[in-house]
C-alpha cells in the first residue's frame, strides 16, 4: 500500500525541501513501501497563525492528497516557543482533519538551523568551506540563513529555493538529530505519520 502525505509549509524553499526530507526519512524507516508526497501547500506563517488560516491550509492540502493519507505542517518557530505554539497549531489542525493523522512541527528557530546541526557534513558543498566546523547550540542562532550565507564563498549567498533542497538531500540527519531537539521531533513525527495512514510500515 502506498503511503500518501499531504504537506503545509510557509516558505518557498520548503516546497521543494520538505518532500526530499520526507523521502529520506521514509528511506531509513521502510524503503520497500511506496511513498507519495503531494506538492506542499505554501501559506506564509503570518496567515497560518491567524484564526482559520491554518484550518484553510490543511483542508486544501488534504483535498489534494489521495486517501488514506497523513498530513504534516512545518513552520519556522522564529521567536515563538515551539513547545507552546506547536501544540496550539496541532489542536487547530486536528479539529478540522478528524479522519487524517496530523502532525505539526516547528523548526527552532528556522529550518536552516537543522543544517547547522549537521554542518560538518555539508563541507565543500554549494560554496561552503571544505573544513566547515561544528556549530554549538545551532537552535540558538537567530538568523540561520544569514549565518550560512556568511560562511559561503563570496559572492555566493544563501538562497532558500536553491540551497535548501540541495542541503536537505545531503546533510547528516543523525548528527542533526543528536544536536537539534526540533529536528529529532520532526523525524519522530514523520515516522509516526508514515505508519499511520494504512498502518503499512513496520512498527519496530
Amino acid at each position: 500500500m502506498t503511503v500518501h502525505v499531504a504537506c503545509v509549509v510557509e516558505g518557498h524553499g520548503e516546497v521543494a525541501a520538505l518532500p526530499i526530507l520526507l523521502r529520506r526519512i521514509h528511506q531509513a524507516v521502510a524503503p520497500s513501501t511506496p511513498l507519495h508526497v503531494a506538492r506542499p501547500v505554501r501559506v506564509p506563517k503570518t496567515k497560518l497563525v491567524r484564526p482559520d488560516g491554518l484550518e484553510r491550509a490543511v483542508r486544501l492540502a488534504a483535498r489534494l492528497c489521495p486517501r488514506p493519507c497523513a498530513l504534516l505542517a512545518l513552520l519556522d518557530a522564529d521567536d515563538d516557543c515551539p513547545a507552546v505554539l506547536g501544540p496550539q497549531l496541532l489542536a487547530r489542525a486536528e479539529a478540522v482533519l478528524r479522519d487524517i493523522p496530523t502532525g505539526v512541527v516547528l523548526a527552532n528557530r528556522e529550518f536552516e538551523a537543522w543544517f547547522l546541526a549537521g554542518l560538518s557534513s555539508l563541507g565543500g558543498k554549494r560554496g561552503l568551506p571544505q573544513d566547515v566546523s561544528h556549530v554549538d547550540q545551532p537552535e540558538s542562532i537567530r538568523d540561520a540563513k544569514g549565518f550560512l550565507g556568511g560562511l559561503m564563498d563570496s559572492p555566493r549567498s544563501y538562497s532558500p529555493t536553491a540551497d535548501q533542497p540541495a542541503f536537505t538531500a545531503t546533510f547528516d540527519m543523525n548528527a542533526a538529530r543528536a544536536t537539534s531537539d526540533s529536528f529529532d521531533k520532526c523525524c519522530r513525527e514523520v515516522e509516526r505519520l508514515l505508519r499511520s495512514p494504512g498502518k503499512s510500515l513496520p512498527s519496530g
